[in-house]
């Protein structure tokens, strides 16, 4: 289904055809898109320095203190792989779906990382988390 624009057809010049999809939403619709994106921004960012500040007490409970670069560095890496790969998933299969599978592995992470036992559980559960937060990133940002 196409949307036709009669904006230049009564002066003789062609008309544009779009796709319905791409018919403007109102601007509620807009506004709700834009808060969405930037509160998954706000996760993703925030995520990221938050844990720094929680590092030392985090390590006081768990342990294992020799790990403690990794609970940083496996969100970073994560991050950074994921940059790099959710480009063409959001290209296959579009924003929208690639934003919400990256929401929930993102909040999944964050569950994972909240019930951390240990520092192994507790970096693979932020390696998790960055996977999330660089989906967020990549596709609120297009």
């Amino acid at each position: 289904m196409t949307e036709t624009s009669a904006a230049g057809a009564d002066r003789g010049t062609p008309t544009v055809e779009r796709p319905a999809a791409a018919v403007s939403t109102d601007r509620r619709g807009q506004n709700l898109v834009f808060a969405t994106e930037a509160l998954g921004m706000l996760m993703a960012a925030l995520d990221q320095t938050v844990v720094s500040t929680a590092l030392p007490t985090i390590v006081g409970d768990l342990g294992e203190a020799g790990h403690q670069s990794w609970v940083v560095t496996s969100y970073l890496l994560a991050d950074t792989i994921t940059v790099v790969v959710v480009g063409r998933f959001r290209d296959l299969f579009g924003r929208k779906p690639v934003f919400q599978v990256s929401t929930v592995v993102f909040v999944a992470g964050s569950a994972f990382s909240g019930a951390a036992q240990s520092m192994d559980w507790l970096i693979a559960a932020r390696a998790l988390q960055g996977f999330g937060a660089g989906g967020i990133t990549v596709t609120a940002t297009a």
